[in-house]
């Protein structure tokens, strides 16, 4: 298994997802000093014995309360077991660990506090496997995703649960089977595990990381879908998109025109052909799809800064032996970047929805009704159709923004909060949403071309049309349907169909798997 080595505050996103789809990871032990800076610095405020936000007082409305040196362990202690109030199903293990990861990230830059054994536990946990079972809601995504961090927390003291290759136990027992203790939480460090922008930022890039799949698995569908409608590839002339001089609309087209390049289906009807323009969901695949590139790169940016920085409160600064606190754990950047990944999935399952129901209609594919040889006695693609359109449906709803809304809390201490964390838990969602629309469109797409035999595709869409005939075989008479989709959603989901074209394809987030 690949091991990354995380280096704190300069951790790629290919990095990330490498993580995501289960790599291993370690810290650089040069972070090191930098962490035993910031923890004697803590020990050196507390020795002034003066009131200090979250080291020797009480939290959010309660920061005005002094607690006794003989109670600190017990203040950090109690933080962690009271917040751990998360509800609903447990976290997604790939997106827990990527939680785990970021955590380990934000903390060993040396301005948290937090005692190296406390670190090496997390990281120990992160390396053998133990991953926290985190419920998913709960969060507001400010002040910190507190609640399910605390969760993850809790497991650090002995208390919770711990998942170990698929199955719950008890966080002692798992950690005494790995050879681990539980740590006894010293001034600061429960707050500094339990503050901060992870769980929200996890959920956010594993969203962002299925996106990219998807745009890229999308463009192909879409390509084939323009074959299989005896579409013009006119409309990917790069002198068209060197206009409007977006990069995304451009590396779009291109990448259309490298997916059709050498199709006998294209060349047939280059001539002669009666209509002069296609429809929008074939002739503006460039402007869509290139704005949703556009967008799922900003939205990269922003996350992959976000992964490196340090988002709990009060930061520790041991140069000048300060606390300082403030507001690094208000995750609107987050949110900001969730909304833009749920709007351009929304976007890439409504044009291939059209592009589907576009095939099935005679009136405008040429083709059989419904894809179907024997229209009538068949009802082909009809329903698979429908079901796109319900799926694309409801991503419109999950799409509304989560950013504007706000609820105050912590009377009224926390009185604007982000909404960043269910923002972007709903992302995996949607983009599995966004994948069964996909996967239709290639079980139609494939069926369209079908009818141009003995035509073929491109060289390239040929290989994708091959992969889903070796599992699904061409639709002649009504068939139970269910498995084919799931066939077909399996080769999107799994990256199989934007892997087959290789190099064609734009990237979102630094290298591709």
């Amino acid at each position: 298994m690949t091991e990354i080595v995380l280096k704190p505050g300069a951790v790629s996103l290919a990095e990330w997802r490498a993580i995501y789809r289960g790599a291993s990871a370690r810290l650089d032990s040069a972070c090191l000093p930098a962490v035993e800076r910031s923890a004697r610095a803590v020990a050196d405020i507390l020795a002034k014995g003066e009131p200090v936000y979250g080291i020797n007082t009480g939290f959010g409305k309660l920061a005005t309360v002094k607690i006794g040196d003989a109670d600190l362990a017990t203040l950090q202690r109690n933080i962690v077991l009271s917040h751990a109030a998360g509800v609903g199903a447990p976290m997604p293990v790939p997106v827990a660990r990527l939680m785990m990861a970021l955590k380990l990230a934000s903390l060993a830059q040396g301005a948290s506090g937090i005692q190296p054994a406390t670190l090496k536990l997390l990281e120990a946990m992160l390396q053998k496997g133990l991953t926290p079972v985190v419920p998913c809601q709960g969060s507001v995504g400010a002040s910190g995703d507190l609640a399910p961090l605390s969760h993850m927390t809790t497991t650090m003291i002995g208390v919770g649960e711990i998942f170990v290759d698929g199955t719950r136990l008890p966080a002692a027992t798992a950690l005494a089977d790995a050879g681990l203790a539980p740590v006894e939480l010293g001034p600061k460090e429960g707050l500094a595990l339990l503050n901060g922008t992870q769980f929200s930022t996890a959920n956010a890039l594993a969203g962002l990381f299925e996106a990219e799949n998807l745009y890229r698995s999308a463009l192909v569908t879409g390509a084939l879908s323009t074959d299989a409608a005896r579409g013009s590839d006119a409309p990917f002339d790069p002198r068209i998109h060197a206009l409007r001089k977006h990069k995304g609309q451009i590396e779009t087209a291109e990448a259309l025109r490298r997916l059709m390049a050498g199709s006998a289906i294209r060349a047939s009807h280059l001539v002669g052909d009666e209509r002069v323009q296609d429809p929008y969901c074939l002739r503006c695949q460039p402007q869509v799809m290139g704005a949703a590139l556009d967008v799922l790169r900003q939205a990269a940016t922003t996350l992959e800064t976000e992964a490196n920085g340090v988002s709990d409160n009060p930061l520790i600064f041991a140069e000048d032996g300060v606390a300082l606190s403030g507001g690094n754990f208000h995750a609107e950047p987050v949110a900001f970047a969730a909304d833009m990944i749920a709007l351009a999935v929304c976007e890439i399952g409504s044009l291939a929805e059209r592009r589907i129901a576009m095939l099935v209609d005679p009136a405008l594919s040429g083709m059989p009704a419904f894809l179907t040889p024997k229209p009538g006695l068949n009802s082909g693609f009809m329903i698979p159709q429908v079901t796109a359109a319900a799926l694309v449906s409801e991503n419109k709803q999950k799409a509304y923004p989560a950013s504007v809304d706000s609820i105050p809390t912590s009377a009224n201490q926390e009185d604007h909060v982000s909404m960043a964390a269910h923002g972007a838990r709903r992302l995996l969602g949607m983009v599995e949403n966004a994948v069964a629309v996909i996967g239709i469109e290639l079980l139609a797409s494939a069926q369209g071309c079908d009818f141009h035999a003995p035509l073929a595709s491109s060289p390239v869409l040929e290989k994708v049309r091959a992969a889903i005939r070796a599992q699904v075989p061409h639709l002649d008479d009504d068939r139970y349907f269910a498995p084919d989709m799931e066939a077909a959603n399996a080769l999107i989901r799994s990256g199989v169909i934007a892997a087959l074209v290789g190099g064609v394809l734009p990237a979102i987030s630094g290298e591709t798997e």
